[in-house]
């Protein structure tokens, strides 16, 4: 740069306080002691999440794991959006993606997180197919507590529903390793 006030391209935006207030608390959260997650999750522990699925986070789920059926909502060559359809009515959402959320919802985020755990079983139960732009609730509670083989688990009941209409569109079972 040739001049005081002349700003690269490529260079970095500042941060805006939110985010400075953001990176302190998370630096500042490293200093705690960490549990393992065994230690961390009570049999009862329930947590939960609502979540808006729009068409934009459809796309970006299916694109991300290369399923481009036509059920769901998609876009071509990132220029125009194309409406899902399928036999269910509109648009739906991809089976597994709730799935993947659950994992925003199974930690705590409000507690220090605990370093290795491993998912070893799911088993997943599909009751309705989820309509793109519905606002689901994602509920897991921790409802048993393990030894295997000298390794500890945790197990969590999952379920997804309607906010609105109270619909179960989703149960699962998965278990969780601690390390």
């Amino acid at each position: 740069m040739s001049a005081d006030n002349d700003v690269a391209i490529d260079s970095l935006r500042p941060m805006t306080e939110i985010q400075i207030g953001q990176t302190r608390e998370f630096i500042e959260s490293l200093k705690e002691e960490c549990e393992t997650y065994w230690d961390m999750v009570e049999i009862g522990d329930v947590l939960s999440r609502d979540l808006c699925v729009t068409p934009e986070l459809v796309i970006l789920y299916a694109d991300a794991v290369e399923d481009y059926t036509p059920w769901y909502e998609g876009w071509k060559m990132n220029t125009w959006r194309i409406d899902g359809e399928s036999p269910f009515g509109g648009a739906i959402v991809p089976p597994m993606m709730m799935s993947h959320f659950v994992l925003s919802v199974q930690f705590d985020h409000t507690k220090p997180f605990a370093i290795g755990s491993v998912h070893t079983f799911h088993d997943t139960e599909i009751l309705e197919p989820i309509p793109v732009g519905a606002t689901v609730r994602i509920r897991t509670e921790a409802i048993d507590k393990f030894e295997k083989r000298g390794r500890r688990y945790v197990r969590h009941a999952v379920t997804v529903s309607d906010v609105d209409k109270g619909t179960l569109y989703l149960r699962e079972t998965r278990d969780i390793m601690s390390m």
